[in-house]
Formats: structure tokens, C-alpha cells, sequence
């Protein structure tokens, strides 16, 4: 019997963070997470049964573990993106592929963002299959993906995106997701920056129409930069390409709009921000917000290194 396992990393361009957000008191009881996941009414074919978020609970618990080490606070789980992650995880092994894109031609940020999320996510993924029999049981799963988190915290420099992604102090939030077929098993991390809270974002939009974001923080950070990145619609791919795709880029080749901090905060009212927005092309546009400690309301030299990006919000645009 043969067995192989190939893992993928995202290329980050950011790792670094501001404030980290405190989880509840009893992170990581199932009681908890239960209660959110019943109450997650998006993807909620994805919808994970008892026994896949106790198993989800018990990497949690193996994720925190490896950011001890490196003195980086817990992550929680996120309900959402452990859905999304369950709708790759099956598409990939179904089909034999492991891929940061999609068969749709989607990219991490696509997928999370067209399923009703906000923040920031980015992408770690691995795949095992074997040419023999998987015993499909839940020590199976858990050793898996243990072996899966194990294999991304293995890694050295410079071939270490999977462990920076896993330690970037940047992360408060983690979406697990996992699939397992009689030869096939996928296990993706998706890691969350979650710090503003959003309201009124347009799934979509037309060309030349008048729109806007708005979001809020809680006072401990501020808006530092916004990059507005455009792309065109993904197109279908197979997974023979798929297969050989290997790291994506957080943003596209065509940047269409950057916002400044002291023109961010003239849309100012209380904790709020109102952006307005207008897209002159059709296509896809991927907002990335950058936060900082420090509230800059008149013109300096900036640079988004070292800064938190805070949204991964897409907004489909059409004529």
C-alpha cells in the first residue's frame, strides 16, 4: 500500500498584528461552540454534526498548543469558516486535488467572503490519500489532522509559510475543516483577523452606482489604510490544474483604489465609518482594510507593514 500527503501555503503580506481580541472564559467548552454552531444559519449544508466539532474542539486545543509555544494568544473557533472549510475539504478529496483555488476558480478570500464573511482569512492546507483503505473512524480523523498541523509546524525557513501562518500573531479566530473518503483525506486551517464589526456591505453592485461600506471598532484600534484590489470573474478550472497550482497572492495586479487614514477618518462618527464607494469597470474588488493602535488624522508617510489586515471583503460589480 502506497501513501502520499502534499500540503500548499498561502503567501501572506502581512504577519504581524495590533491588539489581540479576549476569548470567552470557557473557550474551547463544547457547550459553547455547540451553541454557535446551531445558531450559524450560513452554509448550514456544511453544518458539522456533534461528533465532527468535538473533534474540531479537540484540534482547536492542538492549534493553541503550537501558538503557546511561540507566546501568541489562543484562537477561537469560527463556526463560518470551519464551513467553508468543509466545502473545499470535500470538493478537493471528491475530486483528487488539493488546491487554494476552487473548481469554481475561487481563491480562500472568494470562498468566505461569498458565504457571508467579512475579515480577513488566509489559507493552510494538506492532503494525504493512499492507495489502499482509510479505517473511517474518529481516531483515523483526529491522527490526521494532528499529523496535518504537525507536518505545517515541522517546517523551516524559508519554506515555512504554513508554520508563520499558523503563529502570525495577527490571528484570533481559525475555521478547521476536514474530509474523509475510503483513499482520500483534506484538512484546511483558515485563520481569521476579526477586529471591526460590519454592517450594510453590498454583495454586489452595479457599474457606476453610488455604494458604500461601513464598519465599526471598538475603540482600541483604528482604520489605517484601505487597498481596493480588482480582478475579473474566476473562471472554472479542472483539477488536473488545480493540482498543479501551488501558493496564492492575497491581493490581484490591479490595484483600483487606496484610501488613507486621515481621508478614513473624515467618515467618522463615533466608532463608525462610512466609506463610500463607486466601481467604474465590472469585475470582482477585494477590500482590504488595514488597523493600527494609532488614530492619524492628518497626512503622513505611511506603510502598511506591520499592520493588521482587518476585512477580506468582495464585491461583485456588473454592468
Amino acid at each position: 500500500m502506497l501513501k502520499s500527503v502534499l500540503l500548499i501555503f498561502t503567501i501572506l503580506i502581512n504577519t504581524a498584528a495590533v491588539l489581540q481580541k479576549t476569548g470567552p472564559n470557557d473557550q474551547g467548552h463544547m457547550d459553547y461552540y455547540r451553541s454557535l454552531n446551531d445558531k450559524e444559519t450560513r452554509l448550514i449544508e456544511f453544518k458539522d454534526d456533534d461528533k465532527a466539532l468535538q473533534l474540531k474542539v479537540a484540534q482547536l486545543d492542538i492549534i493553541n498548543k503550537s501558538r503557546k509555544k511561540f507566546r501568541v494568544k489562543p484562537v477561537q473557533l469560527d463556526i463560518l469558516a470551519s464551513r467553508v472549510a468543509n466545502k473545499m475539504c470535500m470538493e478537493a478529496a471528491e475530486n483528487k486535488y488539493i488546491s487554494h483555488w476552487d473548481m469554481a476558480g475561487e481563491k480562500p478570500y472568494h470562498r468566505y467572503a461569498f458565504a457571508g464573511g467579512y475579515d480577513h482569512i488566509s489559507e493552510n492546507a494538506f492532503g494525504e490519500w493512499t492507495t489502499g483503505w482509510y479505517d473511517n473512524s474518529s481516531t483515523t480523523v483526529l491522527k490526521m489532522m494532528k499529523d496535518g498541523h504537525e507536518s505545517f509546524m515541522a517546517e523551516r525557513a524559508p519554506a515555512n509559510g504554513h508554520k508563520k501562518n499558523v503563529i502570525d500573531i495577527s490571528h484570533n479566530y481559525v475555521g478547521i475543516g476536514f474530509y474523509l473518503t475510503k483513499n482520500q483525506f483534506r484538512y484546511y486551517e483558515e485563520f481569521i483577523n476579526r477586529y471591526l464589526e460590519f454592517e450594510n456591505i453590498p454583495a454586489s453592485l452595479n457599474v457606476n452606482e453610488a455604494g458604500s461600506i461601513s464598519f465599526k471598532t471598538d475603540g482600541s484600534c483604528f482604520p489605517y489604510f484601505i487597498t481596493i484590489y480588482r480582478e475579473d470573474f474566476p473562471l472554472p478550472l479542472k483539477p488536473e490544474q488545480l493540482n498543479k497550482k501551488g501558493s496564492y497572492s492575497d491581493f490581484s495586479n490591479q490595484q483600483y483604489l487606496n484610501i488613507p487614514a486621515w481621508d478614513i477618518a473624515r467618515q467618522k462618527n463615533g466608532n463608525s465609518y462610512t466609506i463610500p464607494l463607486m466601481f467604474t469597470k465590472e469585475g470582482l474588488y477585494y477590500i482590504q482594510v488595514f488597523i493600527d493602535k494609532r488614530e492619524i488624522t492628518t497626512p503622513v508617510k505611511l506603510s502598511t507593514k506591520g499592520r493588521t489586515i482587518a476585512s477580506g471583503i468582495v464585491i461583485k460589480v456588473v454592468k
